[in-house]
């Protein structure tokens, strides 16, 4: 890593944060009228997005750095911090322009741009951080600028609901974060990111120390309530009183960030095997159970907020496994995908009201969903292989790696099915779709364990174990989702129906405690 990069570095990746800070702070002074505070905005978004693409290149050409701020190193550009911040200007220059219209009219207007910028501001100061005291102020920051935006609409009690209970899950990850914190200080005697990564307490030959282990776990805990996994997920699913560019920002953006940081501190995740277990655990069970509430979901938001909290499952469990690259282009895909879906929201509307117009396809037998599994298995193998010949790589036994191609062959076997029996128009197309899946899927991992390599292969169980659990896991999803299709009358569905439709409950069981411990006062109750 380059220590004494060059001043202009610290410029253009300070470009970003720095630029929606100003405008966030000329808002609240100026306090102009709606059309110059979008025009400000407008013109922050475009050079925090300038500044993120030509640190982007900055990265490409010079590779990873720790950069200067004065005499402190508080400044770091790695891969995924390069692509997170050229992502997270992106999304935001697409959502200021979306907003301007979506809320034209609205008197609040001006106050949201003002949270608007401080939210952007406050995710880009997480994405450049080396120092961790930096980082979770920034979290901070981000956190609580967009709890103003989900209160745009504070007259609405589902709203300040919802609010709150983020409000208690923010809190309480920050308790985590800061008393992990305080652990690695006392325990490393330093704060820096990239000192803490290349410590030797974490190579030491009896394990890193029992504060280095339990600071891990308590930063897990704390991207966990972030990140709204089950059974924190409560508001994530409540938030749609908000303006629909606020969900796009918050499923595609700020909910990430629990992915990010973990990503980051991917070297000191790797010396702390509980940490590892736990993300793979909650993030296993949060991706199969958010994926089966989701299927009885009708409301086209509320589906795609558990597909949200799927998705986050998902990226946190191959972060636990040490399939950081996949992680970060899950992170990438997911947020992409997100902005599009909420901010098309009506058009999507729309496509699924045709849908329910259009003749159903016959039901699937359970015979034909097992036969598609062992297809996409072999096709995705050959891909794995068809790469791994082009690249001229040995071939490695990583129980990982073909853990998670394993579950990637289960999203191609519903595409194998329609090829099969012809139900779409275009069955050759389908069939094609998988085959390129596959490949982009390989070739992808191919290209990213490139820039960021994933945790080195041990001899030990553990690995084998948590890809065994993660491979068993989602392979009983995906039977009993074949079950249900081929016989969504049968006793099976209708018994597992309601309790899915209710999100297992869970929510009301953690609404009632935290709300038990920290009472919501609305204008009208008591304090």
């Amino acid at each position: 890593m380059v220590q004494d990069a060059p001043e202009w570095r610290s410029m253009l990746l300070l470009g970003m944060p720095a630029a929606c800070a100003v405008a966030a702070i000329a808002v609240a002074v100026a306090r102009p009228s709606p059309a110059a505070a979008w025009t400000l905005v407008r013109s922050a978004c475009a050079i925090a997005l300038g500044a993120a693409i030509l640190s982007l290149l900055a990265f490409i050409a010079a590779g990873a750095a720790v950069l200067p701020v004065g005499p402190l190193s508080l400044l770091r550009t790695d891969a995924a911090g390069a692509v997170v911040l050229t992502l997270v200007a992106f999304i935001g220059w697409v959502i200021a322009g979306y907003s301007r219209r979506c809320l034209e009219g609205e008197p609040a207007q001006v106050r949201y741009a003002m949270w608007l910028m401080a939210t952007l501001a406050g995710v880009g100061g997480v994405v450049i951080s080396n120092d961790l005291l930096a980082l979770a102020a920034c979290w901070m920051i981000a956190s609580g600028a967009l709890q103003r935006l989900l209160l745009f609409h504070e007259d609405r009690p589902a709203a300040r609901i919802a609010a709150h209970k983020k409000l208690i899950a923010n809190r309480l990850s920050e308790l985590f974060l800061f008393a992990a914190i305080g652990l690695l200080w006392t325990t490393l005697d330093t704060l820096r990111i990239d000192a803490i990564l290349a410590h030797p307490a974490l190579s030491a030959p009896g394990g890193a120390p029992f504060g280095v282990h339990l600071a891990m776990v308590l930063v897990v805990l704390a991207a966990l309530l972030k990140c709204a996994l089950l059974p924190f997920h409560g508001w994530l699913i409540q938030v749609m009183e908000a303006p629909t560019p606020v969900s796009a920002l918050l499923h595609a953006g700020v909910v990430n960030l629990g992915g990010f940081v973990l990503i980051r501190l991917s070297g000191l995740l790797d010396a702390v095997p509980a940490a590892q277990v736990l993300l793979v655990v909650a993030g296993t069970t949060t991706a199969v159970l958010a994926a089966l509430v989701m299927t009885t979901r009708i409301s086209i938001k509320v589906s795609l907020a558990w597909s949200t909290c799927a998705q986050m499952g998902f990226m946190l469990m191959q972060v636990g496994l040490g399939a950081y690259a996949l992680a970060l282009l899950h992170l990438v895909a997911h947020s992409l995908y997100k902005a599009h879906a909420f901010l098309s929201a009506g058009d999507t509307v729309h496509r699924t009201a045709a849908l329910a117009l259009a003749e159903r396809s016959p039901q699937e037998r359970m015979s034909s969903a097992l036969a598609a599994a062992l297809a996409a298995a072999g096709l995705m193998a050959a891909a794995q292989h068809a790469w791994a010949w082009l690249y001229d790589a040995p071939a490695v036994i990583d129980p990982v790696q073909w853990a998670l191609a394993a579950v990637a062959c289960l999203v191609l076997a519903p595409l194998l099915v329609n090829a099969a029996r012809g139900a779409q128009a275009q069955p050759l197309l389908l069939l094609l779709s998988a085959c390129a899946v596959a490949l982009a899927y390989a070739g992808m991992h191919q290209f990213g364990s490139g820039w960021m390599p994933g945790r080195a292969a041990g001899t030990g169980l553990l690995p084998w174990l948590l890809a065994a659990a993660v491979l068993a896991a989602f392979a009983a999803l995906y039977l009993l989702q074949a079950a249900i299709r081929s016989a969504p009358a049968s006793p099976l569905a209708r018994r597992l129906h309601p309790w899915f439709y209710a999100g297992l409950f869970l929510d009301e069981r953690t609404t009632r405690a935290g709300f038990r411990a920290w009472p919501l006062h609305t204008p009208g109750s008591r304090p």
